[in-house]
């Protein structure tokens, strides 16, 4: 308790230091009394961000707008995958912290107990307290009426949902029969769990709380059926389409939709302070555009956009270079943090037997992969600055392994037909080789059509298993007849993208590498089947896959970081040997675009939307304007 004490006179420090540099944009605001002073709306303990140069930052002034440029009014969800204001978050090194909480317990992964700060509020003045844990948890997840069907699957630990207590109006605790290891990793992801929303405004819109004359009025002003879809519109926060809901993110949204721009401003209650006490964000202003995703490059190179990663890609990095010095901005190359950009799945639930009896022969998958030149790919189509690899997870991640890279991924064609030959898999006259019934190996791989970068990766692939003896033809689908051909096996082989987090610790979950989901490529009906508890798809008949899944259930268990480790490093050896899916290259670039103007944009950073949030764990809120008006 005197550590608390302490803590709370020193942050109550920093509060009084932040009052002599309010933000000129609610300068006015406060002056006229609409809007408390900055002391009295920081919590008692706020969360002090250290911005100098130990973390390669400076610290900056408040003021000034950033531009953004987008392809669709629902990406204005960027706003709050950027912001990344959580419970407990990831730093840039992955590691968890508090965040919007001043802190957590974590008993053996069975029990979580969550304490708010003290004093902090909505970005509409109302308290952030219990109230908002207990309405979200009864009111929505668990009250029948609101017909979600059933909880999220990582509310349930040994298919068991959590017991939810209150403790007092500033902590709350849930409690698992069985270690949860998926609940803190979901609270600090790209699009949170919900486990609390704005309870105080949102009651309006349930009928448990409602007037039901003003209920029924709400409704029929938003034209939705019933009460229930009114309070889904009316919460969502994650894309925040209702400019009234309140919000603990760093920017609140003015603009509702439909339109082409979106106007984010401060939030005048955030909880964050730097170590001189001035409040976050640095920038009063977001404001998001809405353009072709194909202009969006040309756009972002003729300077109208301060901040721009999202929809430009390597194929534009010699064009935008050539405006920096003309339109005031910088190109860097980030990292892209999928384990691949680019890779093969050979579908080994395929409908059809014959293939399907050989994608589940291992010395198969080794073979074309072998026989693959990832050098002249990176050449021909990365400048040689990507990183040839298996499927596996990034260099970055504590869990790599230059074994795991180095897996069936070195060129070396007559390996590769060494195999085949010793599968018995015969070639025709013509050099064609045949399958085990006589047919052609006319081998079908399937796309969505949508990535120039996949079709030019399968000119190259379709040039190097030529020389296998197998002849590949492509076909293209919107995604979702591609998703549902996969599904329900009709493809033989796709391509697509790696795992999405390619640079995960020990406490991620190592599902992307396990069957677990239908929409997984190389085995959605395996997927399905542990998915749906056996109630679907096809149960598992491949031991290699079969021990995955057992790993997968260790993982689920596990108590200690030792032991997830030790799973972690059993799953990716399994992957790496089996070859579930194929590797192209990894470590592939993007271009980052930034105003001359805009501080504190980290030069080298992971692009990667779940854990890092792109600029979300860089802590956008830090970033400021030079040429900002006011400040401090």
């Amino acid at each position: 308790m005197r550590y608390f004490a302490a803590l709370t006179i020193l942050f109550m420090s920093f509060a009084t230091m932040a009052s002599a540099s309010e933000a000129p944009l609610l300068a006015d605001l406060v002056s006229s009394g609409k809007l408390p002073p900055v002391a009295e709306r920081l919590p008692e303990v706020p969360r002090v961000m250290q911005i100098d140069e130990s973390t390669q930052r400076t610290p900056g002034k408040q003021g000034g707008t950033i531009r953004m440029l987008m392809a669709d009014p629902k990406d204005i969800r960027m706003v709050t995958v950027y912001g990344y204001a959580r419970l407990v978050g990831y730093n840039s090194s992955l590691e968890l912290q508090p965040d919007i909480l001043l802190s957590y317990e974590n008993d053996r992964y069975r029990v979580f107990t969550l304490h708010l700060r003290p004093g902090h509020k909505w970005s509409d003045g109302s308290p952030f307290t219990a109230e908002d844990f207990r309405f979200q948890w009864e009111d929505i997840l668990t009250d029948p009426d609101m017909d979600r069907g059933g909880l999220d699957a990582v509310f349930l630990a040994g298919g068991k949902p959590p017991k939810f207590e209150v403790i007092d109006p500033l902590t709350v605790r849930y409690t698992w029969e069985t270690p949860n290891p998926l609940f803190l990793p979901a609270l600090a992801g790209t699009r949170p769990l919900d486990i609390y929303s704005a309870s105080a405004y949102l009651k309006q819109f349930h009928a448990k709380y409602a007037d039901p004359d003003k209920l029924a009025a709400e409704v029929a002003k938003e034209k939705v059926k019933d009460w229930q879809s009114l309070q889904i519109r009316m919460a969502r926060s994650y894309r925040p389409e209702n400019p009234d809901l309140p919000t603990l993110q760093p920017w609140v949204n003015l603009t509702a939709p439909p339109s082409n721009r979106f106007v984010f401003q401060r939030n005048p209650y955030y909880h964050r302070v730097d170590q001189n006490g001035v409040q976050l964000p640095y920038v009063d202003e977001l404001v998001m555009n809405i353009a072709e995703s194909s202009i969006i490059p040309a756009k972002t190179g003729s300077g109208e956009s301060d901040l721009q990663e999202r929809y430009l890609s390597f194929t534009d990095y010699t064009f935008l270079k050539e405006g920096e010095d003309r339109n005031n901005y910088k190109v860097r190359l980030w990292t892209v943090g999928r384990g691949s950009a680019v890779a093969l799945f050979p579908n080994l639930n395929t409908t059809d037997a014959t293939w399907k009896e050989v994608f589940r022969d291992p010395r198969f998958r080794r073979a074309i992969s072998l026989g693959i030149d990832r050098s002249q790919i990176n050449q021909v189509l990365f400048s040689g600055l990507a990183k040839e690899s298996a499927s596996t997870v990034l260099p970055g991640s504590p869990l790599y392994r230059d074994e795991l890279g180095a897996a069936y991924s070195q060129y070396d064609p007559d390996a590769a037909n060494a195999l085949l030959d010793e599968i018995g898999l015969k070639r025709s006259p013509n050099g064609t080789r045949l399958l085990p019934d006589g047919r052609p190996m006319d081998l079908i791989v399937e796309s969505t059509g949508e990535s120039s970068m996949e079709a030019d990766v399968l000119e190259l692939v379709t040039s190097d298993w030529k020389d296998l003896g197998i002849k590949v033809f492509t076909r293209t689908s919107q995604r979702d007849i591609f998703r549902s051909r996969v599904a329900a096996g009709s493809t033989l082989m796709s391509v697509w993208a790696g795992v999405d987090n390619g640079a995960p610790t020990a406490d991620f979950s190592p599902q992307e590498f396990v069957p677990t989901d239908p929409y997984q490529l190389q085995w959605p009906m395996w997927g399905t089947y542990v998915s749906t508890h056996g109630t679907a798809g096809e149960k598992i008949d491949y031991p290699p896959a079969e021990k995955l899944v057992d790993l997968y259930q260790d993982w689920l268990l596990a108590e200690t970081d030792a032991d997830k480790r030790k799973i972690w490093g059993e799953i990716l050896d399994i992957n790496a040997q089996e070859v579930f899916s194929i590797g192209i290259v990894t470590a592939t670039l993007v271009p980052v675009v930034i105003s001359n103007n805009l501080m504190n944009v980290p030069v080298e950073g992971i692009s990667s939307f779940d854990p890092y949030g792109y600029f979300g764990v860089y802590e956008m809120d830090s970033f400021w304007m030079k040429n900002a008006a006011g400040g401090n």
